[in-house]
């Protein structure tokens, strides 16, 4: 892509700046709010299947430093976009998830993060830009996305995604009997109504109890009184890269 085709965008409150195509698939606020829910400490090791121009796992090495980060990308030209973006922070693997490299295969990380595609395509219709196809149509199972992730943690490690909420039955149906400790946090536009997304945590070889966390609500109060404004925590965690507890 030309510079001419990109846009340079503030992520974090102008923390950090990421390229994206001014057409195609942008990334939105679901990649920032996975990357805040991560409790990664400095010296450990993250990988982000599908990580587009970097977005989620830039923002997660934006609020916590001394992480190693890596970031698998199908499509070429946003695995380029990310190694910019990212430069000497981010390793970028230009590859299939189905198909990675056996130098990467090989590897262990403590978190694994994906945003994979959410829509079925035997039950919607595919988006006329291939690019943006490419990040929201689902062409790779869910399946494949959840154990792809799970092998690549080391003991003890954890798996993190984020979904539509859904897909939640196909998620946990989805997760090795190795994986446990599972934990899913509901996002919800405001009080009282359905989740929509959600995000599910996972551990290798975990055994506390499945657990259930109350919604994470995206805006304040009713949608024709006050528009979209966050509310407090998910503000802190868009505008100044703050955490975001289960």
């Amino acid at each position: 892509m030309s510079d001419e085709e990109l846009s340079r965008d503030a992520f974090l409150g102008g923390l950090l700046h990421l390229l994206q195509p001014q057409r195609g698939y942008r990334a939105g606020v679901d990649p920032v709010l996975l990357a805040a829910t991560i409790p990664a400490v400095s010296g450990q090791r993250v990988l982000e299947l599908g990580c587009g121009v970097g977005a989620a796992i830039l923002c997660l090495g934006a609020r916590v430093s001394g992480l190693s980060l890596t970031g698998v990308e199908r499509e070429e030209a946003y695995a380029a976009l990310a190694a910019r973006n990212g430069g000497a922070a981010l390793e970028v693997v230009t590859a299939d998830i189905a198909a990675m490299p056996l130098t990467l295969r090989q590897r262990q990380f403590d978190h694994v993060l994906a945003n994979p595609p959410y829509w079925r395509r035997d039950a919607s219709i595919a988006a006329n830009d291939p690019a943006r196809e490419a990040a929201l149509g689902e062409q790779t199972p869910l399946a494949l996305w959840i154990k792809t992730g799970a092998k690549r943690l080391a003991p003890k490690g954890y798996l993190h995604v984020i979904h539509r909420a859904e897909r939640l039955p196909d998620l946990l149906a989805a997760l090795p009997s190795d994986m446990g400790s599972i934990e899913v946090l509901p996002i919800a536009a405001r009080t009282g109504r359905a989740a929509e997304r959600v995000i599910l945590r996972a551990r290798k070889s975990g055994r506390a109890d499945f657990r259930l966390s109350a919604p994470l609500i995206l805006h304040r109060g009713d949608h024709h009184q006050d528009g979209d404004q966050y509310t407090a925590p998910v503000r802190d965690a868009l505008r100044a890269g703050a955490p975001l507890n289960f």
